[in-house]
């Protein structure tokens, strides 16, 4: 019985396995936290739970009585369950056949709600057949009434149109003609009638004979020829300008086109080619007439002509392009009589009146000319970027911190600019070489000047001066720009930068590298590595203080140099062309520039290096095999520290304003003096052990003065650059770990070579023959045994 059992209640649980989407939504609507109804259930897991240890079945029994009680339970629940199922089919069809009845109930409703609703639409078409058709006939004779007034409205206007022009009633015609083309507009769909074309083309007629008889009476008020009819404008012309607005375009720009060619007559006979007042030096007489001009025509015609005109506007616009044609006719005449002073006088006075222009005027006239309003440049934080408001004389400064204040760009907002000066562009190549023959003595200027009054005195408490030369020489650059570019953005600024690139260069080799210090006596010409060579107690040729601050004071001016060139560059970018700012580059000129502080560095690293040379000298010469025993720091440490101490402070005084190239000279003057320390602690040989504890004092000495190098003498005691202290850590810490591999016994030899491998990391033989010349030995053969280890581990 309990195998048949057994396999029964197999059966069963393979039966009941449920989808898991089936067993998700029953434990969603009946949660259970009773193991038994988990579909993962396992009867031996379930049971070792019930009776975790052999002490636990003494309870069997109780067990056993309450899961039969349970069994008994669940039997009784499912008996109910499936005696309350037993009328569910019975009642489910009776419910379907209730449904299906009530379905045809509503169905039947539906239909005779939908037959009432069409007798109830065919009703109310049959009511309302007779108002659409009298609402189609209310609209069709509104149409044919409005249509009626407006034929009559135009047959009325056409005559009295026709009336009046032939009255030259133009003020009444103004206001008629208007509204006689706005009702002829209705009657576009009708134009197949032959009445309204017939009206039309009276319409036309009548238009062309205003045209023409306005053209006419201009024409006699202004004649081409002989002189302008005294007196004021007449009411009739007025009108006859209002008429114009109506009219074709064309008769409104020939009418503007005769006013101003014969208002501008006169100018065209006064400043003929072969009179005196047509040249460049009396410019100004061009611009005064042009001013009287305008304002006579304000006093006798401002009235006449409709303000949307812009008369004004548009007789200064022609006689801006009449007078660019003369100039550019005359100074292609005489154009070997134009001078630079000539030139720019007349350059000027002639951006100066197109600035007038752009005060007075809008420039609206300009849309169809040749000139157009300048971009607006992007926002740039350019610190080259002054007022550029004033005249090409003014002076303006460019002090050394304006390189850290940005200032707003100016926008070019005239759109007048060029339509004069435009016609001196040609003739720039006049100025451009006497810019370049001005620089040229500017930069010899320099040269002679430096010569005259010597380098700068030293003043450590200000720091490195800028040299006054290289401010002078970038106003003179800024003044010359501002010039050329008030005359064009085009080729002259390519010429103007090439200029300018050339005595960049110039200014860099013959004002700074040409006056740096030279690394020699200035007795023996002895050069300091010669020097280095002598013995003990000679002198070594050392820089002077006012050569160390020259030498600063170059290094500063070499670095507002390569600052500002390159601000200059931004601004040469911003005032030319689109189409050729890749042809504005300096970075030939910076890259001179960085050279020149490159090379300023290196001169003070080396007379510091050079300093300290006879010291480690001395240091490679002791006999460190006979010290006896460690005391304080060795004399040649105390030189080092001495000459440190007497050039740090100078150069980072007068470096103050140069921060970062102060650190670069500190890290270069690291990367140099350590290796330099290191070689000389190789020559030191043979060491004893007492010796070789008292290098390592002084090492650990000359490290603290390296890690306190930036700020030694200071007051204001600054953290050392990360960067720097990095360098001296390690190149220093190198040089001690060799003094402790010194200090290593060497027996055995394998012991000793083992340390060495792990005080230094690059484990080449070379540094390890260096070391071991370095040690005191008892002979020959011990060497070689530690020669043959070291190899193998190194092979190994």
């Amino acid at each position: 019985m309990e195998e048949d059992e057994l396999e029964l209640a197999a059966g069963l649980e393979a039966a009941l396995e449920l989808a898991p989407a089936v067993q998700a939504a029953i434990e969603q609507v009946f949660p259970s936290q009773d193991p038994l109804d988990r579909a993962d259930f396992n009867a031996v897991e379930y049971i070792n739970t019930l009776f975790p240890t052999e002490q636990s079945l003494a309870n069997i029994d109780e067990v056993v009585n309450k899961i039969r009680l349970k069994i008994r339970k669940l039997d009784d629940s499912i008996r109910t369950v499936v005696r309350g199922q037993t009328n569910v089919g019975q009642d489910g069809r009776q419910a379907l056949e209730e449904a299906q009845k009530a379905i045809q109930q509503l169905f039947g409703k539906i239909k005779d709600i939908k037959d009432k609703a069409e007798k109830s639409e065919q009703m109310v078409k049959e009511i309302t057949r007779d108002i659409k058709q009298l609402d189609h006939a209310k609209r069709h004779l509104t149409t044919s009434i409005t249509t009626l007034n407006h034929l009559h409205m135009l047959a009325g206007g056409v005559d009295s149109l026709e009336a009046m022009t032939r009255r030259r009633q133009y003020g009444e015609v103004a206001n008629l003609l208007q509204g006689v083309v706005n009702v002829l507009e209705h009657f576009n769909k009708y134009m197949g009638i032959p009445q309204i074309r017939q009206l039309s083309e009276r319409v036309k007629a009548a238009q062309n004979e205003l045209g023409q008889q306005i053209l006419a009476d201009f024409e006699e008020a202004f004649p081409s020829q002989g002189t302008k009819r005294p007196g004021g404008p007449s009411n009739v012309l007025r009108d006859a300008c209002l008429v114009a607005n109506v009219l074709d375009p064309r008769i409104k720009q020939e009418i503007i086109k005769k006013f101003i060619k014969q208002h501008l007559s006169e100018y065209l006979v006064l400043f003929q080619e072969n009179q005196d007042v047509a040249w460049l030096d009396k410019i100004d007489r061009r611009y005064a007439w042009i001013k009287r001009q305008l304002v006579d025509y304000e006093e006798k015609y401002g009235r006449m002509f409709p303000q949307e005109w812009c008369m004004t506007e548009r007789i200064a616009v022609e006689f801006c392009h009449v007078t660019r044609t003369e100039l550019a006719k005359i100074m292609r005449t005489r154009a070997k009589e134009i001078e630079v002073k000539l030139l720019l006088f007349a350059i000027q006075r002639t951006t100066n009146f197109e600035g007038l222009l752009a005060k007075r005027f809008s420039g609206c006239t300009l849309a169809d000319g040749t000139v157009k309003k300048p971009e607006a440049p992007p926002p740039s934080t350019n610190p080259f970027l002054e007022d550029e408001t004033g005249t090409e004389t003014d002076e303006i400064v460019i002090e050394k911190s304006d390189t850290d204040k940005p200032k707003k760009p100016k926008v070019p907002d005239n759109p007048f600019h060029g339509i004069v000066s435009k016609c001196f562009e040609p003739h720039l190549y006049v100025y451009i070489e006497s810019q370049d023959k001005n620089l040229s003595e500017l930069i010899d200027r320099f040269v002679a000047d430096f010569k005259a009054q010597g380098p700068p005195k030293p003043n450590v408490d200000e720091g490195g001066a800028v040299l006054p030369s290289c401010a002078d020489l970038f106003v003179y650059y800024k003044k010359c720009m501002v010039q050329c570019s008030q005359l064009s953005t085009g080729e002259p600024m390519i010429a103007l930068t090439t200029i300018f690139q050339k005595y960049l260069r110039e200014y860099a080799w013959k004002i700074l590298s040409g006056n740096l210090p030279k690394t020699t006596s200035s007795s023996g010409g002895l050069t300091i590595t010669s020097l280095l060579k002598e013995k003990e107690g000679s002198e070594v040729a050392k820089f002077t203080l006012e050569e160390l601050c020259l030498i600063c004071s170059i290094l500063s001016t070499a670095e507002y140099c390569l600052a500002t060139t390159q601000q200059l560059e931004e601004k040469l970018k911003e005032k030319v062309d689109a189409s050729l700012v890749e042809r504005i580059n300096l970075t030939g000129e910076t890259d001179t520039f960085s050279i020149v502080i490159s090379n300023s560095i290196q001169l003070l690293v080396q007379d510091l290096d050079a300093a300290c040379d006879p010291a480690l000298t001395a240091m490679s010469k002791m006999q460190w095999q006979n010290v006896e025993h460690v005391g304080d720091q060795s004399p040649y440490v105390t030189s080092v520290i001495l000459h440190i101490k007497q050039n740090v402070p100078i150069i980072r005084d007068n470096l103050a304003s140069t921060r970062k190239y102060f650190t670069q000279f500190c890290i270069k003057f690291a990367n140099s003096f350590i290796p330099k320390f290191i070689n000389h602690l190789f020559k030191c040989k043979p060491i004893s052990m007492v010796g070789a504890e008292q290098l390592l004092l002084d090492t650990h000495s000359l490290k603290m003065v390296l890690l306190d190098l930036p700020s030694i003498g200071s007051q204001v005691v600054r953290k050392a650059p990360a960067s720097y202290t990095r360098i001296v850590v390690k190149g220093m810490t190198r040089a001690e770990m060799i003094l402790k591999v010194v200090m290593a016994p060497h027996e055995p030899p394998v012991v000793f070579v083992d340390n060495y491998i792990k005080l230094l990391a690059d484990c080449s033989t070379d540094t390890f023959q260096k070391i071991l010349d370095m040690k005191v030995r008892s002979s020959p053969a011990e060497l070689l045994l530690v020669c043959r280890a070291a190899l193998r581990l190194l092979v190994k």
